[in-house]
């Protein structure tokens, strides 16, 4: 296994911890679901499901991914203002 596909196969697991530590804290109430700290998760999770996906040519997960990223830059857009 050489180091690109490492690095392809750690943003995918990392990812998936990101997402998962923020639905799990939203849902135990530690964490609002509209807090920066939750879409930061998302959005960083997310762009890390993209870069796994588009890897392995997993096409559905990677636009579902995207637009998951793009929620999050929304709403961290509308939480600046």
């Amino acid at each position: 296994m050489n180091w690109q596909t490492v690095a392809i196969e750690a943003a995918g697991w990392i990812g998936a911890v990101l997402v998962l530590a923020g639905y799990g804290l939203a849902s135990a109430g530690r964490l609002d679901g509209r807090s920066p700290t939750f879409q930061w998760l998302n959005l960083v999770g997310a762009a890390g499901f993209v870069i796994n996906t588009a890897w392995h040519g997993a096409i559905p997960s990677m636009v579902l991914n995207i637009i998951w990223c793009g929620i999050a830059l929304f709403t961290l857009w509308k939480l600046r203002r």
